[in-house]
């Protein structure tokens, strides 16, 4: 059943996607694609009429209604300034529907590729819709929607994982002592800048929630849509060495000022930004594991070898943190 925590989508049949997209005046042909998506179920779905669909079936408890709808009204302003997001579409003017206990969404089909962003041009690109995005953004805070603070991020999934008991004994004390440390840096790194101004964001801005076309990039997937530091959605289109990272950061800032302006103090969050995540992306695992697609798409996680990477990760960001930030000039 859908209420069931630990199979969240054990009752999600292809019939029932079929069902779902026919109570809202869809018809399938019976083809269905399930795409990359853990948190959520999503499927590319075939119209008798020819086209296509993505279905998007919330994991149950995760958001209220209005946070979902609050995620979608955020979109819907986007693309009314032609801003290239992938909205919901509605059915008598509702984006949010209901079918055998799932909450469900529609959006059209949109192809694309991944961004190459080795590509300096692709970069200031991107770099202008995303200062558009923070423009927009920038009008108004989330009321329903999360931060993305030290709080959300950091402390609260440290404290669960200590409490779930499912770090090695032997390895316990070392985790909890060089996380303790990396959130201490976090911290201070945050203190330092002096009225940090929290905007809407895309809140997940990687390469795989870009896609790539002729006319330039799309952006999809709002669902960690949350209010947070602007420089969250620029730093993980960032990667390789630091020389190649600033070059990377440059091109996107000149895009992006076009826009909107961008606080340089911000640049000194980019490593407790990914301190953060990586925190936070282990209690995510840890927090799914009785949903049997985790097990089987992260073998490898909860071992004393993934623990292990942990505590020398965690060491790494904290020394990180209390180097030079990026330069973008």
């Amino acid at each position: 059943m859908a209420s069931d925590r630990s199979r969240p989508y054990e009752g999600l049949t292809p019939d029932t996607v079929l069902d779902a997209l026919y109570s809202v005046g869809l018809r399938g042909d019976g083809r269905l694609l399930a795409l990359n998506s853990y948190e959520n179920r999503v499927y590319q779905v075939n119209l008798e009429d020819g086209g296509y669909v993505v279905a998007k079936f919330y994991r149950p408890a995760r958001w209220s209604d209005a946070q979902i709808l609050e995620e979608h009204e955020f979109s819907f302003e986007l693309s009314d300034r032609e801003i290239p997001v992938v909205s919901p579409l509605k059915t008598e003017n509702k984006s949010v529907h209901r079918f055998s206990g799932f909450r469900f969404a529609v959006y059209p089909r949109r192809g694309g590729r991944p961004p190459e962003l080795e590509d300096e041009k692709v970069l200031e690109w991107i770099g202008r819709f995303l200062g558009r995005i923070h423009a927009v953004g920038s009008t108004r805070p989330f009321s329903e929607r999360p931060s993305l603070d030290l709080e959300t991020f950091g402390t609260e999934p440290r404290d669960w994982l200590l409490g779930s008991r499912l770090i090695p004994d032997d390895l316990r004390d070392v985790w909890e002592g060089v996380s303790s440390e990396a959130l201490q840096r976090v911290q201070a790194r945050f203190q330092e800048i002096q009225d940090l101004k929290n905007i809407r964001l895309h809140g997940d801005c990687h390469a795989g929630n870009i896609l790539w076309t002729h006319e330039g990039p799309h952006f999809v997937d709002l669902d960690d849509a949350r209010m947070g530091p602007a420089v969250q959605d620029l730093w993980m289109l960032l990667a390789g060495d630091r020389e190649t990272a600033e070059k990377q950061l440059k091109a996107l800032l000149d895009g992006y000022e076009s826009f909107h302006s961008f606080e340089r103090e911000q640049l000194n969050l980019i490593e407790p930004l990914r301190t953060l995540r990586l925190l936070h992306y282990s209690a995510w695992l840890a927090r799914r594991w009785d949903d049997p697609a985790f097990p089987a798409a992260f073998p490898w996680f909860g071992s004393q070898r993934y623990w292990q990477d942990r505590i020398l990760e965690l060491r790494e960001q904290t020394a990180a943190m209390d180097e030079p930030p990026l330069s973008s000039r």
